[in-house]
């Protein structure tokens, strides 16, 4: 990523929130918060800079099973099409999921265990309620992009050459 030789590590934290853990996260990961005592020791090595990232939904997010008529809202199970609100032509399927972190709510937040006083920025995804945005860089439509966060900036701005990931993800 970086342009000169110089090894400049990121650690990047991905979704380390209450919706995502027990006791009573809507998309709870077993064990979710047993990581974070691993993740408060890599907040101590000497990073470059250190980010967490955090889905911050509005309440009507596409992606969320509530917001759709049966038969096609059960959540896990149910698929959607959306189509790129710039180019009609350009689509994506995605899984309908539970409600979980709203904008507002407990669920939203990054758990308290975390040692947040370390994390230089937190990157919000999936504020936009017509796309689902998986990657705390870029939604997934191309043809335009709909929603961008600045970490790629913030990365390159920083002459990172490595990132290192940490954090919850595709374990509900």
């Amino acid at each position: 990523m970086a342009s000169n030789a110089a090894f400049r590590p990121a650690l990047v934290i991905v979704d380390v929130q209450e919706d995502f853990c027990p006791p009573s996260g809507s998309l709870a990961v077993a064990g979710g918060r047993d990581i974070i005592p691993t993740i408060n020791s890599l907040l101590s090595l000497p990073f470059a800079i250190k980010v967490a990232t955090k889905d911050f939904h509005p309440r009507d997010h596409i992606s969320f099973a509530s917001n759709h008529p049966p038969p096609n809202n059960i959540p896990f199970e149910s698929m959607i099409t959306i189509s790129n609100p710039y180019n009609a032509s350009e689509t994506q399927s995605t899984r309908l999921w539970p409600d979980h972190c709203i904008q507002g709510t407990p669920g939203a937040e990054i758990l308290p265990e975390l040692d947040i006083g370390k994390v230089q920025y937190i990157v919000e995804k999936g504020q936009d309620k017509r796309v689902e945005m998986y990657s705390a860089f870029t939604d997934p439509f191309e043809s335009p992009s709909v929603a961008t966060s600045d970490l790629l900036k913030k990365l390159k701005d920083a002459n990172i050459s490595h990132v290192y990931i940490a954090g919850l993800a595709m374990d509900y």
